[in-house]
């Protein structure tokens, strides 16, 4: 394992750690909300906390883009860890055990180093760039369906900005018609893990930010997939929008969204 993943996974099980107590407390959780239909608990942020400390014991000199702390900024590292701590907040608060970890790390400008750690399953997702993905050790794949007729795809809905549901259902409807099934669970993070992992063989969402989907990125890259926006371009972690699967998969989603 790459020693900067490694330390990756350290800081990602430090933090499962955090957020399983507060899970199995939730009677003494505090709930604020960042905005509309989108909270933040103090467990998110003390897990992010416990993060950014057991990367810093290593590499002090890095910088950080978290979803609780936003960017520190005054160093001239070429590295730069991408964090969510807790992605699915709302179902870690409903007690729904469908959250993760997220953590990136950019190396001037490109995606090098992910981790997704679903604390619940005790499911470790990671990728190093060039070395392909794993789950638990395991080399995992995306699915290659002929088309969308044969496929299982994930989704997320515009909670935070309710006016653009009446574009996603028009894309959503036309989607739905062609391909098998669709899932919306709740945490990105895992959609893209489970691409990655040939459970779900595509995903897309809007509205979105890189800690929700940067080490998802190189996970399916790193399975065999590809990630792009929604015209598919080749270059989505800052887009606010998200594709990913296999080629036909993508062809396939693409033309509804763009």
């Amino acid at each position: 394992m790459h020693p900067m993943l490694n330390i990756a996974v350290r800081a990602a099980r430090v933090a499962g750690t955090i957020i399983v107590r507060g899970f199995e407390n939730r009677d003494d959780l505090v709930k604020e909300s960042k905005a509309a239909n989108d909270y933040v608990t103090q467990i998110d942020k003390e897990a992010e906390k416990a993060i950014i400390h057991k990367i810093q014991q290593s590499y002090p000199n890095h910088t950080f883009l978290g979803e609780e702390s936003g960017e520190t900024s005054g160093s001239e590292s070429d590295f730069q860890w991408i964090i969510d701590p807790l992605d699915g907040t709302t179902n870690f608060i409903k007690g729904i055990p469908h959250f993760a970890v997220s953590i990136a790390l950019l190396y001037k400008g490109r995606l090098d180093q992910a981790v997704v750690f679903d604390p619940i399953r005790g499911e470790l997702f990671t990728a190093s760039r060039g070395n392909g993905a794993q789950l638990n050790g395991y080399r995992i794949r995306v699915t290659k369906p002929r088309d969308l007729s044969e496929t299982v795809l994930a989704t997320g809905t515009p909670f935070k900005n309710k006016n653009q549901f009446g574009e996603f259902a028009l894309s959503l409807n036309k989607i739905f018609h062609e391909c098998g099934d669709v899932r919306r669970a709740g945490s990105a993070a895992l959609d893209l893990a489970y691409v990655a992992a040939g459970r779900y063989d595509g995903y897309w969402e809007r509205g979105i930010k890189a800690w929700d989907i940067a080490a998802g990125e190189l996970l399916v890259r790193e399975a065999g997939g590809l990630v792009t926006d929604f015209t598919g371009g080749n270059d989505p972690l800052f887009k606010g929008e998200v594709v990913a699967g296999s080629v036909k998969v993508l062809q396939g989603l693409v033309k509804h969204l763009k």
